[in-house]
């Protein structure tokens, strides 16, 4: 099923990642509209050296040190049984495999930018960050630990967001002047944090609604209906996390307008 910390770490990136991405986009955009090029990942302003590159350290750090804790801790090396692979840790191997997506993101694009052995262009980044998104959506719908019931409704969820991700990240692949296409992947990468947080607090932790109940690593709710209130719960909560993004989006443009916009160039013709 997971744990508390195996959603709050990955949710912690995500969180980070994607609201750095809607202010470095919404900045990029207010300072010339004319010439917004979409990227898949944001170096830090007026800095030089490693720096520069914080996003993409946060990201290959985060996903190897998420990637150890899976396939290393969790299985504690023991990855066969028999001469084959050990079926008791088959959830830890899909994660690995998902997060080491990730992790090549961010080494890839790293050496893309610091080295001349593959400079790749922006667009090609983009792809390459859509498919790390989309093997995250085929663990989390194709999971070898069966999600049912109120657990599974929050990984549907999330698969919602996670398509965000890849769509918006390929358009920006198609589409490389597209302000919104830029923003709707900061807005889903924060989404997709946020959720993890919610995914944790509410199956791990004290939010869990009445008539659920956790035993063997597993929720369960004693009626259809205790079920059903949980889902409808969960709507709320999605809402409420859209609209708090959404709403700080929204400021983030205006103090980034008031502070860096050019005006001349986003005034109507």
């Amino acid at each position: 099923m997971g744990s508390f910390i195996g959603h709050i770490l990955p949710g912690t990136l995500f969180l980070l990642v994607g609201v750095w991405h809607i202010w470095c986009s919404v900045v990029r955009y207010v300072s010339s509209p004319k010439t917004f090029q979409v990227r898949a990942w944001n170096p830090v302003p007026g800095f030089e050296g490693r720096l520069k590159y914080l996003e993409l350290y946060v990201i290959s750090i985060g996903a190897f040190i998420d990637l150890c804790v899976e396939l290393l801790v969790a299985t504690q090396l023991k990855f066969f049984v028999g001469g084959v692979l050990n079926s008791t840790y088959l959830n830890n191997f899909e994660h690995s495999g998902m997060l080491l997506m990730f992790l090549i993101f961010g080494v890839v694009s790293l050496l893309s930018e610091k080295t001349r052995y593959i400079p790749l262009p922006e667009g090609a980044l983009c792809l390459i960050a859509a498919t790390a998104f989309t093997a995250e959506y085929l663990l989390f719908n194709f999971h070898s630990a069966t999600h049912k019931g109120l657990e599974g409704y929050y990984h549907v969820l999330l698969a919602f967001l996670i398509g965000l991700c890849i769509l918006s990240s390929i358009a920006g692949a198609v589409l490389p002047t597209c302000f919104p296409v830029d923003l709707s992947k900061g807005i889903g990468i924060t989404l997709q944090g946020i959720w993890f947080y919610q995914t944790a607090f509410v199956l791990f932790g004290p939010m869990l609604p009445s008539g659920c109940s956790m035993k063997d690593n597993v929720v369960t709710c004693h009626s259809k209906e205790s079920e059903v209130r949980g889902e409808l719960l969960a709507n709320v909560q999605l809402f409420s996390a859209v609209l708090a993004v959404h709403v700080g989006t929204i400021a983030s443009f205006g103090f980034a307008a008031s502070r860096y916009g050019n005006f001349e160039e986003l005034a109507p013709n």
